[in-house]
């Protein structure tokens, strides 16, 4: 779509420029009626209050003045109060055929983000406990947004932040060493808040078969070992679970490298040096109503300990050092008060807090048709990322934690991702795509090929020019997901695309007595194949040749 709106805009530019008319922002939208044309804008009616005239008046001055129609329009029209409406002619849309036949895996790809680097941080859950539905959501979000910045020309970093100190991991080492004695006949008082699912059990059971009850009674000098051993054994299970869902990571930061290295002791220095930070109540502050914020945080606690702010405002300038020209973080809702004192403590230093992107996404709800699956964190009867793969398998996960808005609750049936039915969107789309498989397997026995681009002249049928034109939308929903970072966007028209192809595949015989014409229909199913697959890939879900 972006090269016609490109060819558009640019007649269009040359008409205000030969009328004299300002230059005002405008766009083209896709008429929702048919009959309203393939493209309109709204222009004139943007002009109508600089130039003081009626807006139909002014859209005849630019039609009248444009170049068309010509080889890629083949009529325009004023309609309403002053829309323009422009109609694509039977050669683009043949055009488009042989274009996206000769980009193939390209097709659809920008360089919106060409010599830049992008880095993407998600997940960044620490490593006390398997993931759940509500990490897979975000991991699922990240590295789909990754792989659209990709498609758009970006160096991309994917990258996990965690942190394997403090007091959550005190208490996860202390919660294995209890089990462990626990399993050694040993009689304990498990604590309430201690972590109590399975898999801090079988952590347990797996240091019995390395020590033996070696460790028994030598706390507190062993609790380091059990924190490492349960550590290793939950980031190795995280690991698997991504990789199972198709994602790795660039790059693993730990929290306690700033610590380490300085970087902690740094922010602040130059807090202190910028009368940015001052010291209440035994703790340390950050002057955070200097931008903007309604009260200042604390960055120090009186005990020494320091808040979440000072080490992400730490770890973000280590992103600003590494030559990042975007910077996105994708959380959960649970950050959506939190962010934005990192974010001013990044400007206060002076970096261009406008290169990072904070994307919140909402939480997941299972269900069960229409009953909810009743979940607790706290006594780890929650539903691991690994049980839901196992329940649905990876294309549903993938395809069903992309579908809706970021900004909105998910609900994720279990019925319906489990229905091998049209009601199930990734069955739905992934059925368009076998469907053209299993149609090329038959062209080929019957001895049918695509060989001759002129056969696309033969291209005329209303349902033919509808596929072609949803086609046409591929790039420009693209770059739009892109630069909105709305992946539920390539949802939805991947949906339309596979309703307008079964709609053709009804009404328009593919193979036939008529070889030219098969040739062209083949095309056509070739390109949609096409679309359909380059979608399905920035998407991590498969294309199957069969079902």
């Amino acid at each position: 779509m972006h090269l016609i709106e490109s060819h558009l805009q640019k007649k269009i530019d040359d008409c205000l420029d030969e009328l004299n008319y300002p230059h005002l922002s405008y766009a083209f939208e896709i008429p929702k009626i048919e009959t309203h044309g393939d493209l309109s804008t709204n222009l004139a009616m943007l002009l109508a209050g600089p130039l003081g005239k009626p807006p139909r008046q002014i859209a005849q001055s630019l039609v009248d003045k444009l170049d068309l129609p010509d080889k890629q329009i083949s009529r325009v029209e004023i309609a309403g109060p002053g829309f323009i409406n422009f109609f694509f002619s039977a050669k683009f849309l043949h055009d488009t055929v042989r274009h996206i036949l000769k980009l193939n895996r390209n097709f659809g790809k920008n360089a919106q983000g060409r010599d830049q680097k992008a880095q993407v941080e998600f997940v960044s859950a620490n490593p006390t406990g398997p993931l759940t539905i509500g990490h897979g959501r975000q991991a699922v979000l990240g590295d789909t947004i990754a792989n659209f910045l990709e498609w758009s020309g970006y160096e991309v970093i994917r990258e996990y932040y965690f942190n394997n100190a403090g007091r959550q991991m005190r208490v996860l080492g202390d919660s294995v060493r209890l089990r462990y004695l626990e399993l050694l006949r040993e009689k304990i008082d498990f604590p309430e808040d201690y972590y109590q699912g399975e898999y801090i059990t079988n952590i347990a059971r797996g240091m019995i078969e390395k020590y033996s009850d070696a460790l028994k009674g030598r706390l507190p000098e062993d609790l380091d070992l059990f924190i490492r051993e349960a550590e290793n054994e939950i980031f190795r299970d995280i690991k698997q679970t991504l990789k199972r869902l198709g994602i790795s990571f660039d790059v693993y930061f730990n929290e306690k490298d700033l610590y380490e290295k300085g970087n902690i002791d740094d922010v602040i220095r130059r807090f202190k040096e910028k009368d940015l930070a001052y010291e209440k109540e035994g703790a340390l502050w950050f002057r955070s109503t200097a931008f903007g914020l309604e009260q200042d945080r604390v960055i120090l606690k009186s005990s020494g300990e320091p808040t979440y702010r000072l080490p992400d405002i730490a770890y973000h300038i280590t992103k600003f050092e590494r030559g990042f020209n975007l910077i996105v973080d994708i959380f959960g809702a649970d950050h959506i008060a939190t962010y934005p004192d990192v974010l001013a403590g990044v400007k206060a230093l002076g970096y261009d807090e406008s290169r990072i992107k904070v994307l919140i996404h909402q939480f997941v709800t299972l269900y069960q048709g229409s009953e909810k699956v009743k979940m607790s964190t706290r006594k780890a009867n929650f539903v691991t990322l690994d049980e839901l793969m196992d329940e649905v398998g990876v294309d549903v996960t993938r395809w069903f934690f992309l579908m809706r808005n970021m900004d909105s609750h998910l609900n994720f049936d279990l019925v319906l991702a489990k229905t091998q039915s049209d009601e199930n969107p990734v069955y739905y789309n992934q059925y368009a795509h076998a469907r053209i498989c299993s149609i090329l397997r038959n062209a080929e026995e019957k001895g049918i090929s695509f060989t001759d681009m002129n056969s696309l002249n033969r291209l005329e049928n209303p349902n033919e020019f509808q596929l072609i034109k949803k086609m046409v939308e591929f790039p420009a929903v693209i770059e739009r997901s892109t630069r909105e970072f709305t992946p539920h966007q390539l949802t939805q028209y991947l949906s339309e695309l596979s309703t307008v192809f079964h709609k053709f595949y009804t009404e328009c015989w593919v193979l036939s007595t008529d070889k030219e014409l098969s040739q062209a229909r083949l095309a056509l199913c070739l390109a949609t194949k096409t679309v359909l697959a380059n979608g399905f890939a920035i998407l991590g879900v498969s294309a199957p040749e069969s079902m």
